[in-house]
């Protein structure tokens, strides 16, 4: 299954909290295994400023994503990679 993850790194975003998301993401996916079968890339700026910092993982957005909450997203939709049934 090919998956893409998408990162604003505006300014912005990348300002509150996307550093240290890529870096959780990163982790996630490392340690998952998933590293090889997910595409991890960044966006310049995706026009939601207020909204950020802003995460897209397969064509779901997510706002104001910090990184506690991202892993838990992350642990959602990668989940029937380790027996789960449902993606977020």
């Amino acid at each position: 299954m090919a998956s893409t993850i998408k990162v604003c790194m505006g300014s912005s975003c990348f300002a509150r909290g996307n550093a240290k998301n890529l870096q959780t993401i990163q982790n996630f996916l490392e340690s998952h295994h998933l590293d090889a079968e997910v595409e991890l890339t960044g966006l310049r700026c995706c026009d939601k400023c207020s909204k950020g910092p802003n995460v897209t993982i397969d064509d779901v957005e997510y706002n104001n994503v910090e990184s506690g909450m991202l892993y838990d997203i992350l642990e959602k939709h990668y989940q029937n990679n380790s027996g789960g049934e449902n993606n977020v």
